[in-house]
């Protein structure tokens, strides 16, 4: 195998902000071949929220060696996210065939494992070098926020240094789905025990498919 395929199934198109997470895992976990991500784009595909009705044409439309399927905890127990996805696996298994598969359950959602790094929010801001005090909360306190998408947000308007008309014209979704590419090490994430769980998950993958270098 010349490179490793893997197709990220998530909750929303917002969520494809995880596929630099998910590739810089693969990378520093030891997968040294190419690595070719897609996310699998269902608009106007299924309209279905049961988790079996998308994996199917997931992997349909996506083929890949491996399948990272994304639910929010949100206000549930990351256990139960995890429990579900690999009942909805189960069910599919005995009619099609299903790559190794892992689940991706961010407390509370994705955009927690956002938060951590000031650079690179004021760089998707597009005013790198802005000095707006952003009060980022410490990394062990990262699952605890109640809604970290609407931190980011805020945190991202900030780092922009605009106001009046122009603040709300700024994008701020779009540029939220870019803050994990100015990200160069998710290291410290490994103090959340979601993306540690997630990363034990990954390695244990590597390891029985012998995909390390």
């Amino acid at each position: 195998m010349s490179e490793l395929r893997y197709t990220l199934l998530t909750d929303g198109s917002s969520d494809a902000a995880l596929i630099p997470i998910l590739t810089w895992l693969l990378t520093t976990n030891g997968v040294g071949w190419a690595i070719q991500a897609e996310w699998a784009d269902l608009r106007g595909v299924c309209q279905s929220r049961k988790l079996v009705n998308r994996i199917i044409p997931s992997l349909d439309l996506y083929p890949c060696d491996l399948l990272f399927v994304h639910r929010d905890a949100e206000r549930e127990p990351r256990e139960k996210r995890v429990h579900e996805i690999n009942k909805a696996i189960e069910k599919i298994v005995a009619s099609h065939s299903v790559p190794p598969a892992v689940c991706v359950v961010p407390v509370r959602m994705q955009e927690t494992w956002l938060l951590f790094d000031e650079a690179a929010i004021r760089h998707a801001s597009g005013n790198r070098s802005g000095r707006q005090p952003l009060p980022l909360s410490p990394i062990k306190r990262l699952e605890k926020v109640p809604d970290p998408k609407t931190k980011l947000y805020e945190y991202l308007k900030q780092a922009s240094g605009l106001s009046g008309r122009r603040l709300k014209r700024f994008p701020v979704r779009q540029r939220a789905r870019r803050v994990a590419e100015f990200i160069d090490d998710f290291s410290p994430l490994r103090a959340l025990s979601a993306f540690a769980a997630l990363e034990e998950d990954i390695q244990q993958i590597i390891e029985q498919r012998s995909w390390g270098a």
